[in-house]
């Protein structure tokens, strides 16, 4: 996603997935973007996903625009909004863009106007319509799953927490005492101890 304000070339070219609508009219990475990204000589990435894999995409981005440097800012999800949402509100511009693995960052941020619209045409061309989201403010390159794991020979599948609400119950909620049996304490069968 593109930080409102930023004038980077940024690192669209690695996204399998982007949001459109019909309304955005596709962006070929054409030699007036590349000259302005070029002019400015960096763009700044703001990232919660490995260290290593941020580094090889930023690695192929340069590759691909010598003359220009992606410097990749990791931290966690959180920390990369709070510190994004105390730049802006310091009237700051540091970050060009920014990957989170927290959806509703992307709903705070459109709501408050803080989303560039841009499609670029390669997603335009290869990416089904009915797979993009209307706004064309974010693009989503990974995904990550949260599953509910648990012993099956301490919890029958009857009574295994079927949602995340579940989780809220004070059966699962229970700290592991080291003197107590295992399978006296609900909570350590879901390794919350």
């Amino acid at each position: 996603m593109f930080l409102t304000g930023s004038a980077a070339l940024g690192i669209a070219s690695f996204t399998p997935r982007v949001s459109f609508a019909d309304t955005v009219p596709a962006t070929a990475t054409g030699p007036a973007l590349i000259a302005a990204a070029e002019k400015e000589g960096k763009v700044v990435w703001y990232t919660s996903v490995d260290l290593p894999v941020a580094e090889k995409v930023a690695r192929g981005f340069e590759t691909k625009h010598p003359a220009i440097s992606v410097r990749v800012e990791r931290n966690g999800s959180e920390r990369l909004f709070q510190r994004i949402e105390q730049e802006l509100a310091s009237g700051i511009h540091a970050g060009d863009l920014v990957n989170t693995s927290d959806g509703a960052h992307f709903v705070i941020w459109r709501r408050t106007g803080r989303l560039e619209q841009y499609l670029p045409i390669e997603a335009a061309q290869f990416l089904p319509k009915d797979q993009i989201d209307p706004d064309c403010t974010f693009m989503s390159w990974r995904a990550s799953l949260s599953v509910i794991a648990y012993n099956s020979n301490l919890v029958k599948s009857e009574e295994a927490p079927s949602s995340f609400a579940d989780l809220l119950h004070p059966r699962w909620l229970e700290r592991h005492d080291p003197d107590s049996d295992v399978s006296d304490n609900p909570g350590n069968w879901l390794g919350l101890s």
